[in-house]
This record gives C-alpha cells, sequence and structure tokens, in this order.
C-alpha cells in the first residue's frame, strides 16, 4: 500500500520529525510514502507568506524578532488572532489580529 500526505500531515512532521509521523512512515518505508505538487504548492505559498511577511516588516523599519514573526505568520495563515503582551510589536503587522486577555478591554 502507498501514502499520499496531505499538508497538514507534512506540516506536522517539519514541526515534529521525530514524532508520530516521522514513526508511521519509519514502519511503511520511505519508498511507499509520497506527497502531491498539490501539497508542495500549499507548502510553499506558506514560506513564500513568510518571506513576504519579512520583507514588509523590513521596508518599514527594523522587523519584528524572529520567533515573533512566525507566531505571526503561523497565525496569518490559518486566519487566526494572536493573543499576546506584546502588543506594539504584533501590532506592527498589517492584517493581523491582536487580542491582549492580560490588560481589560
Amino acid at each position: 500500500m502507498r501514502f499520499l500526505l496531505d499538508s497538514n500531515i507534512v506540516s506536522d512532521l517539519v514541526r515534529h520529525p521525530r514524532g508520530r509521523i516521522a514513526d508511521r512512515i519509519a514502519a511503511v518505508g520511505e519508498q511507499q510514502v509520497c506527497t502531491s505538487i498539490i501539497v508542495a504548492a500549499e507548502l510553499r505559498y506558506g514560506a513564500l507568506k513568510y518571506g513576504e511577511l519579512r520583507t514588509t516588516l523590513e521596508r518599514g523599519g527594523p522587523p519584528i524578532g524572529a520567533n515573533d514573526m512566525l507566531i505571526a505568520a503561523h497565525a496569518m495563515g490559518l486566519g487566526y488572532t494572536v493573543v499576546t503582551d506584546n502588543e506594539r510589536e504584533f501590532s506592527r503587522i498589517e492584517d493581523l489580529g491582536v487580542e491582549n486577555w492580560l490588560r481589560p478591554t
């Protein structure tokens, strides 16, 4: 039996290279596992959006920290709002929803 991995599975593998997906691939054999060009395109699009975000921030002044940029890119890719006490940093990112649950509204 052969297996085609979807984007969320490949993303999990990237985040957890020694996790459950890696174990399953080892069990079935790497030759039995592939992905589609559509998944590759989705992953490249996500990487491109991260690159665009960084470029936009650099044009507007000093970029935010690398980890915060990754968090913002992840939230934007999912259409989520970032909940943070670091509103100043994240509010520099256009089209990113930001909330602070530590401060009264």
